[in-house]
């Protein structure tokens, strides 16, 4: 080897310091497994002979739920591959009354929760959609989708589910043609918070063919598009399911069902009204909340109150809440809030009355 070559040689990178290399990795680590971790090691802490039933039952809970679990993302990965959610903006085409029971029915079916609707409707309010029926697709959209459909069908039952996609569109209809009457009268205006978020739900945005192909799988970028889904919104539910299963787990072990029937159960008037309120401090996902209502009303907890808890906080979650609060103006954001409240409870009274 000559001088020359050892002259113009590439230096060796500086090797990372292992302590920094391993802080890099923690940053890397999703919160919701950080939150898990913490679980476990309060768990290990306060009650060590808890850990082992804890980890049995997430695992048992895991099982159960899996197969119900890869139709969910199964069937969220088809609707962005073949570019199905593409269509959301013909849903808002036509006179006012009938877009806002279109978009109340479209927003149940659709796939987008609470804070993925966000920059959809930044999008159709800056294009001069009107507010009524942007509000009806608003406020139902986040509280039904196929994968919640599926897994809620897994934990509370046919009947809890079909009963909550009946509410989802009775509440997406109630707010739309509430906000339309509220317009009529001159309110309401110029919704947008200064300039709107630039927004595109679809899997196809920007893609020289925006046109449904159902058959994705023979386009190489659809495929692309299928799998890509499949493991983002597999991770996103399995980290919320696996951290709703730990929380399920300690209120088994912990929480005495006679407080769960005392202030929850059938008996008392508060019970719903108590349950929706508490949905927007306590809400944690709305795919988290479907086996923490589970266990709860297998505890004593009124069916009604587990309705309004999953209508409340799924219009109202803190996360989505903020986004809204940051999207519209004031008035818009109270009359959201309000409309949330009185559609949640209104449903599970009417629900509970029912049984």
């Amino acid at each position: 080897m000559t001088e020359n070559t050892l002259t113009h040689s590439h230096p060796t990178p500086a090797p990372v310091p292992p302590v920094r290399s391993f802080l890099s990795q923690l940053e890397r680590i999703d919160r919701v497994v950080w939150a898990v971790i913490a679980l476990f090691i309060g768990i290990a802490v306060v009650d060590p002979g808890q850990v082992v039933p804890s980890i049995l039952f997430v695992a048992e809970s895991a099982i159960y739920i899996s197969p119900f679990l890869a139709l969910s993302v199964a069937t969220a990965a088809a609707a962005k591959a073949s570019g199905a959610d593409a269509t959301i903006a013909q849903v808002f085409t036509g006179r006012p009354l009938r877009m806002i029971i279109v978009a109340a029915l479209f927003g149940a079916l659709s796939p987008f929760c609470s804070c993925g609707v966000i920059p959809v409707i930044a999008g159709l309010l800056a294009a001069g959609v009107p507010l009524a029926p942007v509000m009806a697709f608003w406020v139902s959209s986040p509280l039904m989708d196929p994968e919640m459909f599926i897994l809620s069908t897994a934990s509370l039952g046919l009947s809890f589910t079909v009963a909550k996609t009946v509410a989802t569109i009775g509440i997406g209809l109630m707010a739309g043609f509430a906000t339309h009457a509220v317009m009529a009268a001159g309110m309401l205006r110029d919704p947008l918070r200064g300039t709107a978020l630039a927004g595109c739900g679809s899997s196809t945005c920007g893609a020289d063919d925006t046109r449904v192909q159902w058959k994705f799988w023979s386009n190489s970028d659809r495929n692309r598009v299928f799998w890509k889904t499949s493991i983002e919104t597999g991770w996103f539910l399995t980290k919320w399911l696996m951290f709703a299963f730990v929380l399920e787990s300690l209120m088994t072990a912990y929480v005495p069902a006679s407080i769960i029937v005392e202030y929850l159960g059938n008996g008392n008037w508060y019970t719903i009204p108590l349950s929706v309120f508490a949905s927007i401090p306590a809400y944690l996902n709305g795919y988290a909340a479907i086996p923490l209502m589970s266990r709860l009303m297998e505890m004593g907890m009124a069916p009604g109150a587990a309705m309004g808890f999953l209508l409340g906080g799924g219009i109202t979650c803190i996360p989505a809440a903020v986004a809204v609060f940051v999207l519209v103006r004031r008035m818009v954001f109270v009359w959201y809030m309000v409309l949330a409240m009185v559609g949640a409870m209104t449903a599970a009274v009417l629900f509970q009355l029912s049984l």
